[in-house]
């Protein structure tokens, strides 16, 4: 071959190699836009934006349902802001009948319970003739009935777990286990009593009781939210009982006035609200959102925060 058609030839080759480049450089980017256009698409069609609105049969007279599910937690799906926006739309549409909370759930934060509590006993000022039900499933404990308490009726199955009003704070001591690994430990602060929740630190007389004066009045609270909703209801010589954490089952429940009946959401919807067809306002979580918890992001960062802070809750 000669020299003139070696470089026309290896020009040739260059100018190819090139041109397939760029047309795969060109489908490249073509196919990357279609995947994200899928994804953001897919992602639309999930979330659910409107939490009723527009759902099928929230323009035919219903019975509105919120749930209340899991630990109720300023960072878990049952949150006070969730749950509240939920029960708005449920008490604005004209056209539920009554609006369900169904719940299930442990308990959890007592600010987030109160939170919903007070929205309940808000709403139900404004809407005067629309009824709050709350039906417990499996479980109605602790955070979970102080927002039930917050109803006109709790209904429960037979063998749902109802109760446990109390509060718990719990943490760890690691003093003595220090000592043997010869770790000493520098904790500064400015304030006697500043680092009085530290596990790394002794526990002194003084802080412990104080820290039960704070739990004591927020069970006080807790009390006088439960009265305050079942009134007369509640079985009166049983205040010990009742108030002490026990957890019962609903057949329990109902003896002592936790609860006003047995039955689903779907049987109070049926025979009690007369509204049979249920239209389910519960903000949901974003696809997104529920992937990421799905894939266990936040496992490190839950296990910290449950060794080193102390838990204060409704459980």
């Amino acid at each position: 071959m000669s020299q003139d058609n070696e470089e026309q030839w290896i020009k040739q080759y260059m100018k190819e190699s090139f041109s397939e480049q760029k047309r795969s450089r060109r489908w490249g980017v073509v196919f990357k836009l279609l995947t994200f256009a899928y994804l953001f698409i897919g992602l639309y069609l999930f979330i659910d934006f409107s939490a009723g609105k527009g759902k099928k049969g929230a323009d035919e007279p219903h019975t509105g349902l919120v749930q209340v599910h899991g630990m109720i937690a300023a960072d878990q799906d049952a949150n006070a802001n969730a749950i509240v926006t939920g029960l708005r739309r449920a008490f604005e549409n004209e056209m539920s009948q009554a609006v369900i909370i169904h719940i299930n759930s442990p308990g959890g934060s007592p600010v987030q319970a109160g939170y919903v509590y007070d929205e309940i006993k808000r709403l139900r000022g404004i809407y005067p003739n629309k009824l709050v039900y709350a039906v417990i499933s499996e479980l109605g404990a602790s955070g979970g009935y102080y927002i039930a308490a917050a109803a006109d009726h709790i209904y429960a199955d037979k063998a749902s777990l109802v109760g446990s009003i109390g509060v718990t704070a719990s943490s760890f001591g690691f003093t003595e286990t220090m000592e043997k690994l010869g770790v000493e430990r520098r904790h500064f602060t400015a304030g006697e009593h500043k680092a009085f929740l530290d596990p790394f630190s002794p526990l002194k007389q003084d802080e412990k009781a104080f820290w039960q004066q704070v739990l004591d009045k927020t069970h006080q609270q807790f009390i006088d939210v439960v009265k305050q909703g079942r009134g007369e209801r509640l079985v009166s010589h049983a205040d010990d009982t009742l108030f002490s954490g026990l957890i019962w089952n609903g057949e329990q429940a109902l003896e002592l006035g936790l609860i006003d009946g047995l039955g689903s959401a779907g049987k109070v919807a049926r025979d009690i609200i007369k509204a049979e067809d249920i239209v389910n306002y519960t903000v949901q979580p974003s696809p997104l959102d529920a992937f990421t918890k799905k894939l266990g992001l936040a496992l490190g960062q839950g296990i910290s925060q449950q060794l080193v802070h102390s838990q204060y809750s409704l459980q």
